[in-house]
């Protein structure tokens, strides 16, 4: 059975960069996610704000190519390094789906 490596949040998108290709022409489109919410902890409501590095290849590039900066988003994906030696994590998207705006 392979280890869990699942993540699904709303968020919304404050930052992208502009939509690029790999040299086998595959569509990758980087950006920021910002989440705030209360979660409940051991009983009691804890205030989370986070922001976090995302990327996105293929057919979920193009799609988060097309979402303005501002938009409510409901992200779904797994975590990974942001670079190989590097200790960041980034949400790698697999599914996109616009909640507002």
């Amino acid at each position: 059975m392979e280890p869990v490596n699942r993540i699904e949040v709303d968020a919304t998108l404050i930052e992208k960069s502009v939509l690029r290709h790999t040299p086998a022409g595959v569509a990758v489109q980087e950006g920021m996610l910002s989440h705030q919410s209360m979660q409940s902890e051991e009983g009691a409501m804890r205030q989370v704000n986070f922001e976090i590095f995302t990327v996105a290849f293929g057919q979920q590039a193009l799609t988060l190519s097309q979402m303005p900066v501002g938009s409510l988003l409901r992200c779904s994906g797994f975590l990974s390094r942001r670079w190989r030696s590097g200790i960041t994590l980034a949400l790698h998207l697999s599914q996109i789906e616009r909640l507002t705006n």
